[in-house]
């Protein structure tokens, strides 16, 4: 039995006019699960038109009562939190507990969201003159959209559509057609939260919704994570007809692993953070940089470590790790495994062979870890993001030349450093040309109060996710100045300074 998946416009659920559907697929069975209807133009355009209608009323509601169905909003998401993550372990294939986590840390946006008057208050500057006064306000853009990718289809729609929506716009969303599910579900949860129909909608569709949100003259505002290709299109196209945008591209995070470093521990870190949700993550450190004698040693501890990975069903409470996305994608990984073959580095755990499938999962897509050595900087699996369950370990001599490969590698995101010493910690974190650290964190994925965001080719726009930053980016400040005068002065020529 498979399932449709249609759009949400005004408050219902509308069934797709275009003709056109894309597969769902359980990963894990390697089956075709449902199908998603792919908007056609008109039908993106509706929701905006919808989502244009409906902004007056809601960005004129006052804030505190946007709080209060946040509020409401973020205990129903809390007692469907199993619900959503089955969701997105059936559609993407990433384990139960994984899922689980990712639909957790898109709650704490939500909480953040909770405190939104208080994010939303302007300054005021009495007397600035004489009896002259300046206060600022901070006024929602309008239609703002968001685009999510495939590998977070909870977590991402969450950092997105509730921080807009709290500071007074209205929303389109555009989920990945690959998982589509749960950010239906998300958005059903928002309107019993008690949202107005058309603040939020959910059109589902591949390159024509997108291009239709990224030219439309009624949109503001776009949102996107994704790959960088399509991050450096969808920047430059929405940006190019006078839009908002911040754009989150991919990623190569190195871990730098210091001579003085806990290997336990180190070992420990990297096996979670390589190939938790199969190494599909943003966040994912896909480099161990060995620094000094110590990478022989590191691999000899690593390799048992990946062998002994646990692969199965995203449901199955005894997996460590599901099946990849799509049977393309794990293609697409395993050629980069091949390359790096090819290029002379040496794999130490090849996981291209899995064939250690429970029963009635042997058409799933699914893939070992792989453990590659000897990699150098000069090799194009090294530059490329592979986005898959693989950690490469490549040596360095010394800290500054450790130090320098992810300030010179071309992404960004994230890094970490895992060492003993304060003073070599401190310097990484003030050095190091990369937009989020760790310390002995293998994944710095900051709280929902800090900002979220990559640097160089990991992130296109001003404006990063989360925390401030978001109400920076979903809202405008105006700025008044304001005077009472009780007789006339007469008419003033030269440009007013203060006095």
């Amino acid at each position: 039995m498979t399932y449709e998946v249609h759009h949400m416009i005004d408050g219902k659920i509308v069934e797709g006019k275009s003709g056109r559907f894309g597969d769902i697929y359980n990963p894990s069975v390697g089956e075709v699960a449902g199908k998603v209807a792919l908007a056609s133009k008109s039908e993106v355009e509706e929701a905006i038109a919808v989502a244009e209608a409906a902004f007056p009323e809601w960005s004129a509601t006052s804030v505190v009562t946007r709080s209060r169905i946040i509020a409401r909003f973020k205990e129903l998401l809390y007692e469907h939190m199993d619900e959503l993550a089955e969701l997105v372990s059936k559609e993407h294939g990433k384990v139960f507990s994984d899922a689980k986590g990712s639909v957790q840390r898109g709650i704490e946006v939500v909480e953040f969201a909770c405190g939104i008057p208080h994010a939303l208050k302007g300054e005021f500057s009495d007397n600035v003159a004489s009896g002259i006064d300046v206060y600022s306000m901070r006024k929602p853009l309008g239609v703002c959209a968001g685009i999510s990718p495939f590998n977070f289809p909870a977590m991402i729609p969450l950092w997105m559509a509730p921080m807009a929506i709290a500071c007074g716009n209205t929303f389109v969303m555009k989920p990945s057609e690959k998982d589509p599910s749960c950010p239906m579900r998300i958005a059903e949860l928002f309107k019993e939260a008690g949202l107005p129909d058309g603040v939020l909608n959910v059109v589902n569709g591949d390159k024509e919704a997108v291009d239709t949100l990224l030219t439309d003259p009624r949109v503001k505002a776009v949102s996107f994570v994704g790959s960088t290709p399509i991050a450096q299109y969808v920047y430059a196209t929405a940006t190019a007809h006078g839009k908002r945008c911040q754009a989150m591209g991919g990623a190569k995070n190195h871990m730098i692993v210091m001579p003085d470093a806990d290997l336990d521990l180190v070992s420990d870190a990297l096996v979670g953070a390589a190939y938790g949700s199969a190494g599909e993550r943003c966040m994912a450190i896909s480099v161990a940089v060995a620094v000094g004698n110590v990478g022989d040693e590191l691999a000899k501890m690593l390799k048992p470590r990946v062998e002994a990975l646990k692969i199965g069903p995203s449901m199955d409470p005894a997996s460590e790790m599901g099946p990849l996305v799509t049977r393309e994608h794990l293609n697409k990984v395993k050629g980069y495994v091949d390359l790096a073959v090819e290029e002379g580095a040496e794999l130490l755990v090849d996981g291209r062979a899995f064939k250690d499938y429970k029963q009635g999962y042997e058409n799933g897509f699914f893939m070992g870890g792989c453990l590659i050595d000897k990699v150098t900087p000069d090799m194009k699996s090294y530059k490329d993001e592979i986005f898959g369950p693989t950690l490469q370990i490549i040596r360095a001599d010394d800290f500054e030349s450790a130090a320098a490969l992810p300030t010179k590698h071309e992404y960004g995101n994230g890094t970490s450093i895992f060492t003993q010493n304060g003073r070599a910690a401190r310097e990484y974190a003030d050095k190091v040309e990369v937009g989020m650290v760790g310390i002995n964190v293998p994944i710095p994925v900051p709280v929902s109060f800090y900002t979220f965001g990559g640097w160089k080719n990991s992130a296109f726009g001003d404006h990063n996710t989360m925390g401030m930053a978001a109400v920076n980016f979903y809202t405008r400040t105006k700025t008044v100045t304001s005077r009472w005068p009780t007789v006339a002065t007469g008419a003033e020529f030269d440009i007013p300074t203060l006095k």
